[in-house]
C-alpha cells in the first residue's frame, strides 16, 4: 500500500493562487485509508481553501470527485465530461496516480495536494512500472506531472543536463530524456516558465526502515488497540 501525507496548506495555496476554478479528485484506495485523500479528505481540503481564499477577497470555487484508483486508467475515464469546466485539477492521490491523472488530462495543470511517504508491496503477480520514489517532497505541480527523480536517469531536480539528445538520453536513445519531456508538458500547458523554477537538493526521507503512524491512527497505536 501507498502511504502519504497532505502538504502544507500554504503550499497548497501558493500552487492554486493562479486559478478560480478546481477540481479537486480524490482516490479511493490507498490514500483513503491512510486518512489522506479519501472523499472526506477532499471535501476538509475543499473548505479549507474556500475559506482562506474567501478572506483574501479572491474566491475560489473547489470542484469535489473521488475515483476507485487514480493509478487505473479506467477509473479516471469516470472524470472525462466534468474536467473541461475547471481550469486546473489538483490530485490527493499519490505520485504514481498524480501522473496518470496528467497524463489522461495533458492540457491541464494536474496539482499535487499530498506528498508520497512510502510504498507497500503487492504480493501478487504482476507487472509493474516504478512512476514514484516516496521522495517525501513532490515537485510534480512545476515538472508538468512528470516524475524527473524517476523517469531522469540522473534523477535530476533541476534540469535538463548536458547529455539530453533530440529527446532521448544519452544513457540510452530508447530511454526518452525526462527533462525533454517536462519541458514539452509546460509548454502545452503555456506554463514553461516553471521550468526556470530552481529546487534545491531534496533530503531524502525513504533510504532508512522507517515506521509510519497517519495521525488519524497515532491514538490507536499508544493504547495498543490495533486493528
Amino acid at each position: 500500500m501507498i502511504v502519504a501525507k497532505r502538504k502544507p496548506i500554504e503550499e497548497i495555496k501558493e500552487m492554486v493562487k493562479g486559478y478560480q476554478k478546481v477540481l479537486n479528485v480524490g482516490c479511493g484506495t490507498c490514500v483513503s485509508v491512510c486518512l489522506v485523500g479519501g472523499e472526506k479528505e477532499v471535501n476538509i481540503l475543499n473548505a479549507e481553501l474556500e475559506m482562506a481564499r474567501k478572506m483574501e477577497d479572491n474566491p475560489i470555487e473547489m470542484g469535489a470527485a473521488s475515483v476507485e484508483r487514480q493509478c487505473d486508467r479506467e477509473f479516471l475515464a469516470e472524470l472525462d465530461d466534468k474536467v473541461g469546466e475547471y481550469e486546473a485539477l489538483m490530485s490527493m492521490a499519490c505520485g504514481v496516480g498524480i501522473q496518470f491523472l496528467a497524463e489522461r488530462f495533458p492540457d491541464k495543470p494536474v496539482l499535487p495536494a499530498v506528498d508520497t511517504t512510502g510504498l507497500a508491496v503487492n504480493q501478487d503477480v504482476g507487472w509493474y512500472e516504478e512512476r514514484c520514489r516516496s521522495c517525501g517532497s513532490c515537485v510534480l505541480g512545476w515538472t508538468g506531472g512528470i516524475c524527473p527523480v524517476t523517469l531522469c536517469a540522473k534523477g535530476l531536480y533541476n534540469g535538463p543536463c548536458g547529455g539530453t539528445n533530440n529527446g532521448s538520453c544519452e544513457i540510452d536513445p530508447e530511454q526518452p530524456c525526462a527533462w525533454f519531456k517536462i519541458y514539452e508538458r509546460l509548454a502545452g500547458q503555456g506554463r514553461l516558465d516553471l521550468i526556470k523554477e530552481f529546487h534545491p537538493a531534496n533530503a531524502w526521507q525513504d533510504q532508512v526502515p522507517r515506521t509510519l503512524i497517519q495521525p488519524g491512527y497515532e491514538k490507536a497505536e499508544a493504547t495498543g488497540q490495533k486493528t
